[in-house]
């Protein structure tokens, strides 16, 4: 049994936009799980196409029942597989990623295929699929469950990064969500009330041995 997924959304750029802002994307605010991405091969072929190979690794944090499966080395950390081919003359870019570490638990194939938006020339459309799957025996629906839910929040991080990526590109400010903004404060606000009581204890400290 194969868990799959379908989306589709916009970008607000061009195509050319994308496809560079495609190879620029890391590091984000929202991609702070991608640790390193290297090129494997990369090639242009006879016609004009590039076809290109990367690994990505990333954090990987599992849940608890999750993490007895696992090597301890490899609880935290996951090898990813990206293809990809961009092909200039129809306008189109096409992706493939899987996951190479601990396949055998789970495995995630994801493909995306990006476009000139057919009612808006000046905009991208993507296309994404996904099938996670699994083969632990007793275990496997759960497992599957749990992959596809973290697959769409990571949907939306991509996307989020992609927007930001876009933005710096362009020379525009990338924009923040209210709740975004809200963590953001609420963290600065910590912060002073922590260095505050610092301040506060060290007082204390220097009365008692006045």
């Amino acid at each position: 049994m194969v868990k799959y997924f379908y989306c589709s959304g916009l970008l607000k750029s061009t195509w050319d936009q994308v496809c560079t802002a495609f190879w620029q994307r890391y590091p984000n605010p929202y991609s702070h799980h991608v640790l390193t991405e290297d090129i494997i091969f990369r090639e242009v072929t006879p016609s004009n196409c590039l076809i290109s190979r990367r690994l990505l690794t990333k954090t990987s944090r599992s849940p608890r029942w999750m993490e007895r499966y696992l090597p301890k080395h490899m609880a935290s950390s996951a090898y990813i597989i990206e293809d990809s081919i961009v092909d200039p003359q129809k306008r189109t870019m096409t992706t493939l990623t899987w996951n190479i570490s601990h396949a055998r638990l789970m495995s995630v194939e994801e493909r995306c295929f990006y476009k000139v938006d057919p009612e808006n020339g000046s905009w991208t459309e993507i296309t994404r699929e996904a099938w996670i799957s699994s083969n632990v025996f007793g275990l496997s629906r759960a497992i599957q469950e749990f992959g596809l839910a973290r697959f769409k929040t990571s949907v939306t991080k991509t996307m989020k990064g992609f927007e930001y990526v876009l933005a710096k590109m362009q020379g525009e400010t990338p924009s923040r969500s209210l709740a975004e903004t809200a963590t953001e404060r609420a963290r600065e606000t910590a912060l002073a009330a922590k260095e505050k009581a610092k301040d506060l204890a060290s007082h204390a400290q220097k009365k008692q041995f006045v």
